[in-house]
């Protein structure tokens, strides 16, 4: 019992890149790889668990934009707000409303100008919601499925 905890210790270790005095050869990890957590362990699936949030955090945002923002005059199906109002509107939500607007630019739901949005300087700042609610649902809803079938698989 004792060489199967040892052996299964240094098989482990030897996938470590941190492990020094083995002289074993290190495996070489791929960018997908590197730096994730092992599939069904806690952090993995505490790191799901926070994406999932994150994702129902951008959902609530985006329609937030459409409840309170308005549709632009050249294209009716892009709905605009400036980051005042919506950081007005947002934080009594949660404290997060910069984090989750640059998430979701990268999602490509919203479009703004500026790398980041700081409150009173960026405030007349415009932001649009560039993809139908609809959409941004189905996605979310996919993702959603996504996250929870990995979770089933490992």
């Amino acid at each position: 019992m004792f060489n199967q905890y040892a052996s299964k210790h240094k098989d482990k270790q030897s996938k470590n890149p941190f492990t020094s005095g083995l002289n074993i050869e290190k495996p070489k990890f791929s960018k997908e790889e590197y730096g994730r957590p092992e599939a069904g362990s806690k952090s993995d699936l505490r790191g799901r668990k926070a994406n999932a949030h994150v994702l129902k955090e951008i959902l609530e945002l985006c329609e937030i934009i459409i409840q309170e923002g308005t549709a632009c005059q050249d294209q009716p199906d892009v709905i605009g707000i400036t980051f005042g109002d919506i950081f007005n509107i947002y934080t009594n939500i949660s404290n997060k409303c910069v984090g989750l607007l640059l998430r979701a630019r990268k999602m490509k739901y919203l479009e703004f100008e500026g790398e980041c949005l700081f409150q009173r300087r960026d405030d007349n700042v415009p932001i649009f919601l560039v993809k139908p609610i609809e959409e941004i649902r189905k996605e979310y809803n996919q993702r959603l499925e996504e996250i929870r079938t990995e979770r089933l698989e490992s």
